[in-house]
């Protein structure tokens, strides 16, 4: 059964280290723009002219800029929604540079993915902690009565809302513990941690993604699948910093640590 498990687990950081390295991951992105601060529309080394009007950023551009939008040359001015998909499925092009729209508590940006990014090249894999069946356990999710958001600091140094849907808690090496989790669309949890590990042998803090629990609350705590933060791979990111209580005690020796 550990044999099962840890091939699992390496089939599983394969598939990793392959959509972290594609051409539009994370790696890939170059720069993250708010047009709060480009009140010209002008934005450094993006071609066009990027302007946030209410729900959506209005987009101007001549024939020299060589922007395609939905995959046709464009020329002339459209309103753009935020991008709501993958990378790939994002409206505007420049070469094989994907423009991406973003908003965030109603600040308006775009995020330039560059397959030729210098992180990308210089990828050399990610650092991880083979699988070690003692940082796998059951957890019990217990759903707030409400959604929750609480403010906290993101990479970037900026504060957002954090929504909150509940409480997971779990036993691990002899310690009682819980965190602090989101619900995602499809029923699953997401928590963003620290340990004592964290800024020493491993990122500064680090996701996890537990299963969608049964229907008496019983879901699968597994820190061997512990994520590096998208901002691990580009500044670019503006990541949530783990929310009050996320901060555990414990030496995680687990998951995913670092870069190569």
């Amino acid at each position: 059964m550990t044999t099962d498990a840890s091939d699992e687990w390496k089939r599983w950081h394969e598939r990793r280290t392959a959509r972290v390295s594609a051409p539009y991951g994370p790696l890939a992105l170059t720069g993250t723009h708010w047009l709060e601060g480009y009140p010209e529309g002008r934005i450094p080394d993006i071609p066009g002219q990027w302007a946030a009007d209410g729900d959506a950023v209005v987009l101007t551009a001549g024939e020299g800029d060589g922007l395609t939008v939905d995959g046709k040359p464009f020329t002339g001015e459209t309103r753009l929604a935020a991008d709501p998909g993958p990378v790939t499925a994002s409206r505007v092009e420049a070469g094989e540079r994907r423009l991406v729209v973003l908003e965030r508590e109603g600040a308006w940006g775009v995020r330039d993915y560059d397959p030729a990014a210098p992180a990308r090249r210089g990828f050399k894999g990610i650092d991880a902690t083979p699988h070690d069946p003692r940082w796998s356990v059951e957890g019990h999710f217990t759903p707030y009565g409400e959604r929750r958001t609480v403010r906290v600091e993101s990479a970037d140094g900026r504060h957002r809302g954090l929504g909150l849907g509940g409480v997971l808690a779990f036993t691990l090496d002899g310690q009682d513990l819980t965190l602090q989790v989101s619900v995602r669309r499809d029923g699953s949890l997401w928590a963003v941690f620290a340990d004592a590990t964290s800024g020493y042998t491993s990122h500064r803090f680090r996701f996890l993604r537990p299963p969608a629990p049964d229907a008496v609350g019983d879901t699968t705590v597994d820190f061997n699948r512990a994520l590096l933060p998208p901002c691990a791979f580009a500044d670019h990111f503006h990541c949530p910093l783990p929310p009050p209580g996320n901060t555990l005690g414990l030496a995680i020796e687990a998951g995913e640590r670092g870069l190569a």
